[in-house]
């Protein structure tokens, strides 16, 4: 059975957040960041290269696949930041309606910029996310 390519990394999250080109992404990544610590009260973790995740929780699948992962996290991709924040679960649907400009992935929420979204819709959504994995999993 294969394993999990997101596993976190030592990598300083500051060092990669540091290296984004674009500035506007670099801020709005330090606000995402200081948003999520808030929310978690966990130190953000560098997931893999790219992603930023706070707590983690160990999963098992019925066909016997486990792992871990991050309860909350982001990726300042090139083209938009991604957001794990199970915003594709019914729990969120009702912030989906209030929250702004966003996409759907199958697992992610995609925004271009912070400026596109309601900042506490998003706080919310992010806070309900966290507190779902927090009692799903007992931690």
């Amino acid at each position: 059975m294969s394993s999990n390519k997101t596993v976190p990394t030592n990598v300083p999250v500051q060092e990669f957040l540091d290296r984004l080109e674009d500035g506007n992404k670099r801020k709005d990544s330090y606000v995402l960041l200081n948003l999520m610590e808030k929310i978690s009260d966990e130190p953000p973790v560098m997931w893999g290269p790219s992603i930023i995740g706070f707590g983690s929780y160990h999963y098992k699948y019925d066909s016997g696949r486990e792992g871990d992962m991050l309860r909350i996290g982001f990726s300042p991709r090139k083209q938009n930041f991604s957001l794990y924040v199970g915003a594709g679960a019914k729990r969120n649907q009702g912030f989906l309606t209030k929250l702004g400009k966003y996409k759907m992935g199958k697992s992610c929420l995609y925004i271009k910029r912070l400026s596109d979204v309601d900042m506490n819709t998003l706080e919310a959504l992010i806070r309900s996310t966290y507190e779902h994995y927090k009692k799903k999993y007992n931690s």
